[in-house]
């Protein structure tokens, strides 16, 4: 479920990219869940017209999307279909990973194709014939197309979801599946998101297919009768699975979970760095990319298991990894405790590996806000993972046995910490303190004052640009003396506050999207 202030956060985000009238229509999807076009009418107190028209936006931004579902429970059995609108959180809060999204396929590609990414991004969802119309003035037609499979053959762009998928009732198995696995309420709201992204989704073999008009899937056939394979290897050398396809119909977006899936490796090999050593890292980081493209989803636990050989080449394309042997990291791994399965391959367990990160950002929040003392006794709270009396705890930290409770209970009152009150009934009653950290409830928690911070430092930026909007508008030539050292003052100003956002997000991806 999205919190109060996540939803303050997307609202504002919206609002500052698509105007006050769509945020609206957002903020009424994030507290009320999916709803019919006329509800939103209702609850929003927006004419038709406009939400209509807002939901069109929002939809081509991959903000909303669209599904129909069926009520049999009219009079005669009559089907009745309804299209019900659902907003997508955190395809909103990737909007702010869009100068991050930018720097990966920068790094990667050249500047044709960054260039088209870019307007991707800006455009939402596009066809290849608008990306000509876009670009036409920068790159001819057949350069833009390559630029385009280019994109897709890195996995950065992707064919756009289905606009209205029909959501098929759940049959009785799955029902009762799922009301054994855990109850209905909670399963309520990720189940229907869940359900609809599915069914919306492409099928993985047409997701990065792309089909030329000019280009079949069979050999085309010169005049002589042979087949022009040649022709045809050179025209398609970089299409997905050999297939180089563009048709004009077909809409394309940017693959944010491709993006993510590049952060959470490198959330995990930088926690490796820290905490082992940069061999450690290499050894790492060339397995996840070896697995990669093999993986389904960005919320896996452990990765794919990968061949020693197929990581061994990957390290030797870093030039810090040519001096390792292949024995030096068959050890790397098992230093690591690597899983290793058949055929000499080896997986990793990088749910644990983010765990140790969520910790160790916790516990230097922890540190900061509350001090040394406090923070030997979360860190002791959240190893035990148990409940723990109040003496014990002052014992097994060294703190004064008359400080410990008043700081158990800041700790418990900003809800850090979690309390259970006992009482052992004898020849006296006696009532004692159990204290632990409840992790699930914390981390959202933690997220939650993450997006509010974020929205604090967002409205800083904005409130910052106002002030100087006038000193911004100066032309060069009257930029001088007192007011270049303000115009100065105002651009490390809004430096030292987008990477405060930065790092913001790459924590609230750590406990949100990894």
């Amino acid at each position: 479920m999205t919190t109060q202030w996540g939803i303050k956060y997307a609202v504002h985000i919206i609002s500052t990219h698509f105007g006050d009238l769509a945020a609206r229509v957002c903020e009424c999807l994030l507290r009320r869940g999916p709803l019919s076009k006329h509800n939103i009418v209702r609850f929003a107190e927006t004419p038709l017209k406009q939400v209509h028209v807002c939901l069109l936006l929002l939809i081509q931004q991959n903000i909303v999307q669209a599904y129909i579902v069926e009520d049999t429970g009219g009079m005669d059995d009559v089907v009745k279909q309804t299209t019900q609108y659902m907003v997508l959180f955190d395809n909103i809060i990737h909007r702010t990973r869009f100068p991050k999204f930018m720097t990966v396929v920068a790094q990667e590609l050249d500047k044709g194709c960054t260039e088209l990414f870019q307007s991707l991004l800006q455009h939402g969802r596009l066809t290849v014939e608008k990306m000509i119309q876009i670009q036409e003035s920068s790159y001819g037609e057949e350069s833009v197309r390559e630029n385009l499979a280019k994109l897709v053959h890195a996995h950065f762009v992707e064919r756009c979801p289905a606009v209205e998928p029909l959501l098929v009732p759940p049959s009785e198995e799955e029902l009762a599946a799922k009301k054994r696995s855990r109850s209905a309420k909670v399963a309520a709201e990720p189940d229907i998101m869940e359900r609809v992204i599915d069914a919306a989704a492409p099928m993985e073999s047409k997701r990065f297919l792309i089909i030329r008009d000019d280009i079949t899937i069979d050999s085309e056939m010169a005049d002589d009768g042979s087949a022009n394979v040649g022709e045809k290897r050179k025209r398609s050398f970089l299409a997905s699975n050999s297939e180089l396809g563009i048709k004009e119909e077909v809409l394309w977006r940017a693959n944010y979970e491709e993006f993510l899936h590049r952060f959470k490796h490198n959330a995990c090999v930088e926690d490796v760095r820290q905490r082992v050593d940069d061999s450690a890292a290499i050894a790492l980081s060339a397995m996840l990319e070896s697995s990669r493209r093999m993986e389904s989803k960005v919320k896996s636990r452990t990765s794919v298991p990968v061949p020693i050989n197929a990581i061994y080449e990957e390290v030797m394309k870093d030039e810090a990894g040519r001096s390792m042997t292949l024995d030096d990291l068959r050890e790397y791994l098992e230093h690591l405790k690597c899983d290793r399965g058949a055929n000499d391959s080896y997986s990793i367990d990088l749910k644990s590996i983010l765990e140790l990160a969520q910790n160790e950002e916790v516990e230097s929040i922890v540190l900061k806000r509350y001090g040394e003392d406090s923070h030997r006794i979360f860190r002791l709270l959240s190893k035990a993972d148990h409940l723990l009396e109040t003496s014990k705890i002052s014992k097994m930290v060294f703190v004064d046995q008359k400080e410990t409770p008043n700081i158990l209970y800041k700790l418990w009152k900003d809800k850090y910490i979690h309390m259970e009150k006992v009482t052992v009934v004898g020849s006296q009653q006696c009532e004692f303190l159990l204290w632990k950290v409840n992790k699930s409830a914390l981390w959202k928690n933690i997220l939650d004052d993450m997006y509010h911070a974020s929205l604090n430092v967002s409205l800083r930026v904005v409130h910052e640009m106002e002030q100087g909007s006038e000193l911004l508008s100066l032309p060069p030539e009257k930029r001088e003396g007192p007011l270049l050292v303000k115009l100065e003052r105002l651009r490390n100003i809004k430096r030292v506050l987008e990477e405060s956002l930065r790092k913001l997000d790459d924590s609230m991806m750590l406990f949100h999207d990894f």
